[in-house]
């Protein structure tokens, strides 16, 4: 029988991106194997390996994982190997080393995004870039997500063939629905929100690289119109400090945390902009998400988030930490309601080819192409 592996660090990473993949690998008869480091039930997977990868490159359990990966792969003799992540791509593709040329498996690998980038810290580029340089000889499919990726890796990478497809694709079946006035008035009543309130939304993980103190330090500046609100959705690590900064200066009124929700695309229907005032992207969900649900978008210049928003035509692209101008785009869109819906309009547009259906078939056309 022809088996797929797929491969990441953790679980999550697989059920937030792939799940549409292992859905095609079933039906063209494929027995679906998935290795994290992790214990989560995955949908369409036969089988389950936890492997001990870590995140940090100096964890010892990356080489015990290297070997017990190994001998998975010399037992189960996968056709094709498809590995996520930055070091559950490290391990595999060691691990697979002599099965490419043994069995002859045929090894992708997906770049999300770089540790080494424009105006990435030093440090990144002494560590991961040399490992990625040496790991792309044993790569038969490399796929990037944005220009700057792909471009460096065609310059100075030695995988058989580099790919660029857009991202992991949104799902237009989330998006394509219609709420009620009623029911928008009952979702932003829940939320503390007014109808007529203006509202910016910023999906992200609550991380020192999704840089949130930039527009908290705007809404400061703000805040004194009690008609423009702050919409956070996302958990993380920063969670405390940013509640904290939030109380001391009195942007309770302002700022909404939400945490966790389920319910993004309704979120994304009662805004009226969102931001993304990220240090770092690979190709960022959140602002494909905004822009499918025709929204204005207003990005810092980094890669992945200028991939997606084209200054002054379906939003606009601002310098890292430039606050002064932040404050400004937000004014501009707040006071001119046609100029939002005209750059929702173009968002709704650009992303067509972004949609899970479109990348959905670049990543099989890729694997049909590899397997041959």
């Amino acid at each position: 029988m022809k088996k797929v592996l797929f491969t990441a660090t953790v679980d999550s990473h697989i059920l937030q991106f792939h799940l549409p993949y292992l859905k095609w690998f079933k039906e063209q008869g494929y027995e679906v194997h998935v290795a994290t480091n992790g214990d989560e039930k995955i949908p369409y997977c036969d089988v389950k390996h936890k492997i001990t990868f870590e995140r940090s490159p100096m964890k010892i359990n990356n080489i015990k994982a290297i070997f017990k990966l190994k001998k998975i792969i010399e037992k189960e003799k996968f056709q094709i190997i498809h590995t996520h992540t930055p070091m559950g791509s490290v391990v595999t593709r060691l691990a697979a080393k002599k099965a490419r040329k043994k069995y002859k498996t045929r090894v992708i690998y997906t770049a999300h995004g770089f540790h080494f980038f424009k105006g990435a810290p030093l440090i990144n580029w002494i560590v991961f870039y040399p490992i990625e340089k040496y790991l792309s000889k044993y790569t038969d499919c490399l796929i990037t997500i944005n220009e700057e990726d792909y471009n460096l890796a065609k310059a100075k990478f030695k995988a058989k063939k580099i790919e660029l497809v857009n991202g992991v694709g949104v799902d237009e079946n989330r998006f394509d629905f219609k709420m009620s006035d009623e029911e928008k008035h009952e979702l932003r009543q829940s939320l503390g929100l007014k109808d007529d309130d203006f509202v910016i939304i910023y999906v992200a993980e609550l991380i020192n690289r999704k840089n949130h103190y930039m527009i908290l330090n705007t809404m400061n500046k703000i805040h004194n119109n009690q008609n423009i609100k702050l919409l956070l959705v996302g958990n993380g690590d920063l969670k405390e400090e940013y509640t904290k900064y939030i109380k001391e200066n009195k942007l309770e009124k302002n700022v909404r945390m939400l945490g966790y929700r389920k319910d993004v695309p309704q979120l994304m229907k009662i805004s009226n902009i969102a931001i993304s005032t990220s240090k770092q992207e690979g190709l960022p969900v959140n602002v494909m998400e905004a822009m499918i649900s025709e929204l204005p978008d207003i990005v810092t210049n980094c890669r992945g988030n200028r991939d997606l928003i084209k200054n002054g035509k379906n939003g606009y692209v601002i310098e890292q930490d430039d606050e002064s101008t932040l404050y400004k785009r937000i004014m501009d869109l707040y006071k001119n309601k046609d100029l939002r819906d005209k750059m929702g309009y173009q968002s709704k547009k650009m992303i067509e080819s972004f949609e899970l259906e479109r990348v959905i078939k670049e990543l099989t056309d890729i694997y049909n192409e590899v397997i041959l």
